[in-house]
C-alpha cells in the first residue's frame, strides 16, 4: 500500500513538473516579435486610420516595449462559461458597454495559476470580436494606466489550445489620443504579477505644427 501511495505521489509531481515546463517556441521567435513591432511602427506612422493621423494634435514616435520575454508565453484551452453573463463595462469617456463574459483561459507563472476572462463584444458596425483586457502590477507605472489588451481569435474547436502571448499585449488607442474611448478592465481582470512583456506607456507630445 505504501509503495502504491509513493508511486502516485511521484507521478503527480512529474505531471505538475511537466505542466510548468517553459513553452517550446521557434528559434526565430524573438526576431519575429521584433519584426512585428517594426511593422506596427510603420503602420502607426503612415496609415490613414492611425490615431496619429486621425488626431493631428499628437506627434508620432516609436512605441515602447519591454524586451521580448519568452517566460510570458503560455498555452491554454478556452473554458467557456455555461452561463455567458451579459455585463456592463465602461469606456474611458464614461459610456456603458454591454459585453458577454464568454469564457476564460489559465496560465501558470512561478507555480501559481492565473485566470483571465475572455469577452465577446460588438464593434460599432455590429462585428463580433473576442478580446482579453487586463491590468497587472506594472499598470500605471511602466504600462498604460487604463490597462492593456490581447487579441483573441476564437475557434469553435473545443480542443484547441490558444497561445497567450503577453509580448503581444498592446495599448488601446486611447493611450495615444483623448479623442478615443476604450474599454476599462474590471477589478476581476487584474493579474497579481508584474507582466514585464508587451507594450509600455506611450509618452505623447504635441505635433510641431500645433
Amino acid at each position: 500500500m505504501q509503495k502504491k501511495y509513493l508511486f502516485t505521489i511521484i507521478y503527480l509531481l512529474l505531471l505538475l513538473a511537466g505542466c510548468n515546463k517553459p513553452l517550446e517556441l521557434p528559434a526565430n521567435y524573438t526576431v519575429t516579435i521584433e519584426q512585428l513591432r517594426i511593422e506596427k511602427d510603420i503602420s502607426m506612422r503612415d496609415s490613414e486610420t492611425s490615431p496619429f493621423n486621425v488626431d493631428t494634435t499628437i506627434e508620432f514616435s516609436k512605441l515602447k516595449y519591454f524586451p521580448v520575454n519568452q517566460k510570458f508565453v503560455f498555452e491554454s484551452k478556452l473554458y467557456e462559461y455555461d452561463n455567458k453573463e451579459e455585463i456592463t463595462i465602461f469606456g474611458t469617456k464614461g459610456e456603458a458597454r454591454k459585453v458577454l463574459k464568454f469564457g476564460y483561459v489559465v496560465f501558470n507563472y512561478d507555480g501559481k495559476e492565473h485566470k483571465i476572462n475572455v469577452y465577446l463584444g460588438k464593434s460599432k458596425d455590429g462585428t463580433e470580436y473576442h478580446s482579453i483586457w487586463f491590468t497587472d502590477l506594472t499598470t500605471g507605472k511602466e504600462t498604460y494606466k487604463v490597462g492593456r489588451y490581447l487579441d483573441f481569435e476564437y475557434s469553435s474547436d473545443k480542443s484547441k489550445k490558444y497561445l497567450i502571448d503577453f509580448n503581444l499585449a498592446y495599448n488601446p488607442y486611447c493611450a495615444y489620443s483623448p479623442i478615443y474611448s476604450c474599454a476599462i478592465p474590471s477589478k476581476e481582470d487584474f493579474i497579481d504579477i508584474a507582466i514585464t512583456a508587451g507594450e509600455k506607456i506611450f509618452e505623447s507630445k504635441p505635433a510641431e505644427n500645433n
